[in-house]
């Protein structure tokens, strides 16, 4: 039953952060076209226009989308443009750091 109510939390916060204006932003950031997101992802080119235009689209499209840029690394807050995450794909690796395995 814990990890059912975590799911739900973490998918109602990727819901609250992402918005449609990250949509189009990450969709920049990366270089993606709306027919490349949608491959990518797997939401219909329609629901992500839609998205994009702040319409309604149901919630397990806004959480793919949102899955699909995150694993990009890249990190949505409201009120802010998407940024890159630490430790995700698309990150710099530290050079020349001894202390490195510390954390591995």
């Amino acid at each position: 039953m814990a990890s059912y109510a975590m799911k739900i939390t973490l998918e109602r916060i990727a819901l609250f952060q992402f918005t449609p204006a990250h949509c189009a932003q990450a969709r920049a950031m990366l270089g993606w076209s709306v027919d490349e997101l949608s491959r990518e992802s797997g939401v219909s080119v329609d629901a992500i226009e839609r998205f994009e235009a702040r319409r309604d689209v149901p919630e397990a499209d806004r959480l793919a989308l949102a899955y699909r840029f995150e694993s990009e690394g890249l990190v949505f807050f409201p009120g802010f443009a998407p940024g890159r995450g630490m430790n995700m794909k698309g990150s710099a690796a530290p050079v020349g750091r001894t202390d490195l395995a510390m954390v591995e």
